[in-house]
């Protein structure tokens, strides 16, 4: 269990992030189009999982904008924009925002968010994902990770991008 702040007040999360070495979990979200995406799908490539409660929120909608801006500029990478927000939720926020060059993944019906340590266990948003971001290279393993510790703060952009 990892505890966060949302606004100064501690929520807990249901573990932890996947160390920095280790072989990145398997996951399989859903995509705007309602298909699967897996990390299977992706082997061979650089994954950036840019990870957070809602799209309907300002700092999470900050976060797509950069990752999307900056996916733009790396190579066999792909930004993935996961969230418990159903995938019609994710297409609208990039449609309306002019956004592809981010994928997005929608966790409301697979074990993403117990899986990479990142379900809200108590408080005000319980169910859902922590914002956080996790890298992953090439060959499967987590090569950056952190875990936001407070929910209105954006992330570390520059490391997570470092590490790729």
């Amino acid at each position: 269990m990892a505890t966060v702040t949302l606004k100064g007040n501690p929520i807990n999360t249901n573990g932890a992030l996947p160390a920095n070495g280790s072989a990145a979990p398997a996951f399989t979200l859903v995509k705007p189009d309602l298909s699967e995406l897996s990390l299977a799908d992706l082997q061979g490539q650089k994954v950036v999982l840019n990870i957070f409660p809602s799209v309907d929120t300002p700092t999470c909608a900050q976060s797509v904008r950069t990752f999307n801006e900056q996916a733009s500029k790396l190579d066999n990478t792909t930004v993935i924009c996961v969230s418990q927000d159903l995938p019609f939720a994710q297409a609208r926020f990039c449609g309306a925002e002019g956004l592809d060059n981010v994928t997005n993944g929608s966790a409301f019906r697979s074990s993403f968010a117990d899986d990479y340590g990142v379900k809200f266990v108590d408080g005000p948003l319980t169910g859902l994902t922590a914002r956080a971001v996790v890298v992953i290279d090439a060959d499967g393993k987590v090569s950056y990770s952190e875990l936001v510790a407070e929910v209105a703060d954006e992330p570390n952009y520059d490391a997570a991008l470092k590490a790729l």
